[in-house]
């Protein structure tokens, strides 16, 4: 099994278009479920951000293995919701990927 973990940091925006964001970055990649072979659980955390935080959103992914998360990093849905709902909005991008 392998775990797809990223943290991003959105542009500066007014807190409403912020949220806006969020919540549709969590719905297009949420919506992946089901959809591309090898994703076993993908969730998105928007929301309990701890004053702590220098980011402002998590996905948390799990693949069967290295080689599904590649299918997955190339697949057309997923390119798709990366494209349309997160690229544009990212300041910052963090990524750990790892077996367990």
């Amino acid at each position: 099994m392998v775990k797809h973990i990223i943290l991003w940091t959105l542009k500066d925006m007014p807190d409403e278009e912020k949220n806006k964001v969020k919540q549709g970055i969590k719905a297009g990649l949420e919506g992946l479920k089901g959809k591309i072979p090898g994703l076993v659980e993908i969730k998105v955390v928007v929301d309990g951000r701890l004053a702590s935080s220098n980011a402002d959103l998590m996905l948390d992914s799990t693949f069967e293995s290295a080689d599904a998360l590649k299918t997955y990093s190339k697949h057309p849905d997923h390119v798709a919701v990366a494209d349309g709902k997160v690229r544009p909005y990212t300041a910052s991008r963090t990524c750990l990927d790892f077996e367990f």
